[in-house]
């Protein structure tokens, strides 16, 4: 097994060590990526008169060969090698001969890895961001199909004012725009550079480390500067923090959405229906139906929060530039972009599917609770100071419990007792999800029919 070091060493690497150190059964994901930047590396030793015309040829042919046996599947990782730099490497002596020993030239794996961790990332919220605009589409139709329905609002999870059922997906929507603006400022914000070495530079001019266009990744706007600090490009895993927080906030608001579907769908609220095909049963009771998907999505914030502060915790005491602890920040990033690559594509397809229990949502919709503000605000309108409207609505509550009776159902003079511009036909028209909805004026592009769906 070859390695990209050894000289200076008078005996064989121990095997506990070897296995202890290895990377390669996670690097192996930067493998694309590695080849990639190894592409666009011979460019640069060609510039600087490095390689010769039929070297560089050789070299890319290999590189291209290797890239194409990853699209087909044929590309094997040997998992004795150290990590996926050693191992192509060793695939490219194989398919361009002696031409290979100089790929290595004015290169460090301290530089290299960043520098594919980087081109890892910057594919990969691209990707995201897609993921998060297709579910955002999924929820807005969702909204959409369901404009005129209203459903009781919450509170600490009680009662509290009637909102539109489009509002309430709508604000997540809002929680993903926010998410993939986070998103957008990483990406812009990762500098793709080569020309640090192992951290001081390296021989060939800061000119030659330029380049506008990656092959193999056309729709990524790239663009190779050389190193401003060499020492601290080595060293920087501010981009794996930051898109670590930014994930691990996307897993907050999917499972915030996620628990709110898990509500909605005990007998307690009863307001959806989630499609069989999204749930599972019980190994033992016989009637079971349970929302395990949108379980997991909830239990898997607890991992992404993990991963955000492994990295964190890890970096917190280290000296520049590069330290050996610094491999430990690839299976965090790889495992939180699966998770949330995994939950957005199960999640667009869960929400195409929910039915909406309109007959029960109608039911919760009509305690009068809901409408105590609406009451309330009736009293402002008409002069009365807000406190005041605020202890007096109180009683008028107050009344409803202890004597057990509708508001709808007292008469005018039980009403006026209370205060006298309380009366049966005003609280009639008050008492109505889609007038309640309607008297918020102060929310943008306010528009409700007044029939509930």
């Amino acid at each position: 097994m070859s390695k990209l070091w050894g000289g200076r060493f008078s005996k064989k690497t121990h095997t506990l060590v070897e296995e202890f150190s290895k990377s390669i059964h996670f690097d192996h994901k930067l493998a694309k990526y590695d080849c990639i930047g190894s592409l666009i590396h011979i460019d640069i030793l060609k510039k600087a008169n490095l390689l010769t015309s039929a070297e560089h040829k050789k070299l890319k042919t290999g590189l291209k060969k290797i890239l194409a046996e990853m699209e087909t599947g044929d590309f094997i990782i040997q998992p004795e090698f150290e990590d996926i730099h050693s191992y192509i490497q060793h695939v490219l002596e194989q398919k361009a001969g002696k031409s290979a020993l100089k790929l290595h030239t004015c290169r460090s794996r301290n530089d290299q890895v960043v520098f594919d961790t980087k081109l890892y990332s910057l594919d990969n919220i691209s990707h995201l961001k897609k993921l998060i605009v297709n579910f955002c589409r999924v929820l807005t139709n969702l909204s959409s199909q369901n404009k005129n329905l209203i459903i009781p609002g919450f509170t600490h999870l009680q009662h509290a004012m009637p909102v539109k059922l489009s509002d309430y997906f709508l604000a997540f929507v809002e929680m993903l725009k926010r998410d993939d603006k986070r998103l957008s400022f990483i990406f812009n914000n990762i500098n793709l550079t080569m020309g640090s070495g192992a951290l001081a530079g390296t021989f060939i001019d800061a000119s030659k480390y330029q380049k506008t266009h990656i092959a193999h990744l056309p729709d990524l706007p790239f663009d190779l500067k050389p190193t401003e600090n060499s020492l601290d490009t080595v060293s920087d895993r501010d981009f794996v923090i930051e898109i670590l927080s930014t994930l691990s906030i996307v897993g907050m608001h999917l499972s915030r959405l996620a628990e709110e579907m898990i509500l909605w769908a005990t007998k307690e609220f009863d307001f959806i229906d989630i499609d069989d095909a999204f749930c599972t049963g019980s190994s033992l009771m016989p009637q079971k139906k349970n929302p395990d998907v949108l379980e997991l999505v909830r239990g898997y914030s607890g991992r992404l929060y993990g991963n955000l502060i492994n990295v964190l915790v890890m970096m917190k005491g280290l000296p520049l530039t590069y330290n050996r602890d610094m491999q430990h920040d690839k299976e965090p990033l790889f495992d939180s972009f699966e998770i949330i690559q995994n939950e957005l594509n199960i999640l667009t397809e869960l929400f195409k599917n929910i039915r909406f229990k309109k007959e029960n949502i109608r039911k919760q919709i009509m305690d009068e609770a809901l409408y105590a503000t609406d009451i309330a605000d009736h009293l402002v309108k008409n002069g009365i100071p807000f406190k005041e409207a605020h202890a007096i609505i109180g009683r008028l509550m107050q009344l409803k419990y202890s004597s057990r009776q509708a508001i709808l159902d007292m008469q005018d003079k039980t009403l006026k007792e209370i205060h006298p511009l309380l009366t049966s036909k005003v609280i009639r028209a008050i008492v109505d999800p889609a007038t309640s909805v309607l008297s918020k004026k102060s929310i943008k592009n306010r528009k409700v029919s007044k029939r509930n769906a």
